[in-house]
């Protein structure tokens, strides 16, 4: 059976609020609220995929201190300059 657009939005918003690590929650978590909507259908795809690594690698991806595999750098670099705007101090 195919997953509805619907459908999938949901679950992947919920996998990326209950993460492995609670880093990458804060970090993944408000991005999935406020950007997966306006994700074309290859993005979702690559951010499914994305959502199946491992929270320990995608945060050193983000963070920077691991270089970011090439499938995942557009994407990965979006959500990291989401993430510092997002969590930056007020």
């Amino acid at each position: 059976m195919t997953e509805t657009a619907e459908a999938g939005l949901k679950r992947m918003t919920m996998r990326s609020w209950r993460r492995g690590m609670k880093e990458m929650d804060l970090i993944l978590g408000p991005f999935a609220d406020l950007h997966l909507a306006e994700l074309s259908a290859p993005e979702l795809a690559l951010y499914d995929r994305l959502l199946g690594e491992n929270d320990q690698e995608i945060y050193t991806w983000i963070t920077g201190t691991h270089p970011t595999p090439a499938p995942y750098l557009g994407l990965l670099t979006r959500i990291s300059a989401f993430a510092r705007l997002h969590n930056a101090p007020h």
